[in-house]
């Protein structure tokens, strides 16, 4: 069963909250971070992406970013300042984009319980990325942001969050890109975890490699203490968990460098052998094994639309829209069979990827040379 254990967090005063929020180190690249923190000196991008404090063209795995990361977070606590929570406590957190919320409680989550896969992961990680994220943690001794979990929807849990958003929130602003933060303390965390202590599994929606970093910061710490008892602070990972009824996954668009040797027109022929294959005005699928394809070889953007059954015998993990792009396309026709290590194919997020593509249409087409020039695929 999970256990869910309360955290004193560190955080900023509720009228400074907007202006040190940021969005998550994984869905922009330096560029974007760097434009996105300029004349922003505390925005959270100088702490999960600190190479943007430092020279244009410096290697981000380098000592002096990790080391600039730290400076910053001491720096925050200073200025801002980050006060840290005076006992152990819960929150319950809201997101509202275009309508529609989604609420979920924010907690401290069993290391163990991802190591023995009662905490379901359904993606392969990247070493490169877990590296990175590993040694962040370790220099900083402190996990900068969570994981998203999500779990069956219980009413019992419900309750208590609907108890807790009736209560003066701590937090409350509306970020640049238009989503809603609402952040409230539990006035009850013990029931909370009581409750969570009924969720038989967890399941990873989005932040396989900080969850995987976490594993591999805890064993390095355990390495290092003599007295190790289980119960410090690194044996636990942070997380949001969100009810599976509420949740709303956003595409995470892989880009393909090349096409293997084919053509485009070669490539989409392939393809349309396949899986037939239609134009699309629409870059967003509709429904579960629903695909699009995007080439912009000539400058404007194209997409095209393709459908993906599972086999009948496939497992649940086989069956899911990450593993049939995968196993089909990216492997069975592009030959890129371990997407964690292959440096023929990269994952942006749907935020950078509208970002990307409205950028593109302002200018009558992507940059030649940009990433935006790849062929993209989404599920």
């Amino acid at each position: 069963m999970a256990r869910l254990h309360p955290f004193r967090a560190w955080r900023p005063p509720a009228e400074r909250a907007r202006e040190v929020a940021s969005v998550p180190y994984d869905v922009i690249d330096t560029a974007e971070a760097r434009a996105m923190a300029q004349g922003r000196p505390h925005s959270f991008l100088h702490v999960i992406r600190p190479e943007i404090d430092l020279p244009e063209g410096i290697d981000v795995h380098s000592d002096a970013v990790y080391a600039r990361g730290c400076s910053n977070l001491e720096r925050f606590i200073r200025e801002v300042p980050f006060t840290e929570e005076d006992e152990p406590s819960l929150y319950v957190y809201r997101l509202r984009m275009d309508g529609r919320d989604q609420t979920g409680v924010v907690g401290c989550c069993s290391v163990d319980e991802y190591d023995d896969d009662r905490i379901r992961k359904h993606e392969r990680t990247r070493p490169d990325k877990e590296d990175d994220r590993t040694r962040h943690v370790v220099e900083m001794r402190c996990q900068a942001e969570p994981i998203f979990l999500a779990y069956r929807d219980r009413a019992d849990i419900d309750a208590l969050v609907a108890a807790a958003v009736r209560t003066p929130p701590l937090f409350d602003f509306t970020a640049d890109d238009g989503v809603s933060h609402t952040v409230w303390r539990a006035a009850k965390a013990g029931d909370l975890v009581n409750a969570f202590a009924r969720v038989p599994l967890l399941y990873v929606a989005d932040g396989h490699h900080r969850a995987a970093s976490a594993s591999r910061a805890r064993a390095h710490f355990k390495a290092a203490n003599l007295r190790h008892t289980g119960n410090e602070e690194y044996n636990r990972v942070l997380a949001t968990m969100f009810p599976a009824g509420q949740l709303r996954i956003l595409p995470y668009n892989r880009v393909v460098a090349d096409l293997g040797g084919r053509s485009t027109v070669d490539f989409l022929g392939a393809l349309g052998a396949r899986f037939p294959l239609s134009p699309s005005g629409d870059p967003t699928p509709a429904r579960r094994g629903d695909f699009r394809v995007c080439v912009a070889d000539d400058g404007a953007p194209r997409w095209h639309a393709f459908r993906i059954e599972p086999r009948p015998e496939a497992s649940v993990i086989a069956a899911l829209d990450v593993s049939l792009l995968q196993d089909e396309v990216l492997s069975g026709l592009l030959g890129i069979a371990d997407p964690r290590t292959s440096p023929r194919v990269d994952f942006v997020a749907a935020s950078a990827a509208r970002r990307s593509w409205r950028s593109a249409s302002a200018r009558g087409g992507p940059r030649r040379g940009s990433r935006s020039t790849r062929r993209r695929f989404r599920s």
